[in-house]
């Protein structure tokens, strides 16, 4: 069964939320474990023991915030030990036009970077789910469906 842990940063609690949320469609979708963790007490073991890690920010300035780039950067340190696991993205922005594409992109491309497999939509948010300050109804349902989607496909790459 999926093991599944999702990492954030939120100084207002939207993207928290918006993780929680996300944690709440990957149990429903049988992920064994979930584990979602503030990205300043996330290990490295964390992510080398879970099938797939999914990753939300707020938007800084059109990007992921320093303590999420800052874990890409220190994980030159398992630099070929994330591959074939399962990633996707996830964030937050205080107004429409805010840079959220930008920053899920940013996230992706560290994850493609580390031989990972990423997890799109082909109906809403097309590379993650979105929000304008706190999650919307909207939003809300997009991160159930993320985690569920996540599920899916990790099953789906363990055979099952």
């Amino acid at each position: 069964m999926p093991k599944i842990v999702i990492v954030y940063f939120s100084k207002t609690g939207n993207t928290k939320l918006m993780a929680d949320l996300t944690a709440q469609g990957a149990f429903k979708a049988g992920a064994a474990e979930v584990k979602c963790v503030e990205v300043e007490k996330v290990t490295f073991d964390d992510l080398l023991s879970s099938d797939a890690i999914i990753i939300g920010s707020p938007t800084y300035y059109g990007s992921m915030a320093s303590p999420i780039k800052k874990l890409f950067d220190d994980s030159i340190l398992i630099n070929g030990k994330l591959v074939g696991k399962v990633g996707a993205a996830f964030s937050s922005s205080a107004f429409i036009g805010g840079g959220n594409e930008t920053t899920i992109l940013d996230i992706l491309r560290a994850m493609l970077v580390h031989g990972m497999i990423i997890q799109g939509d082909f109906k809403r948010d097309h590379f993650g789910p979105v929000a304008i300050n706190k999650p919307d109804e909207r939003s809300q349902k997009l991160c159930l469906r993320l985690g569920t989607r996540v599920v899916d496909l990790v099953k789906k790459l363990q055979g099952k």
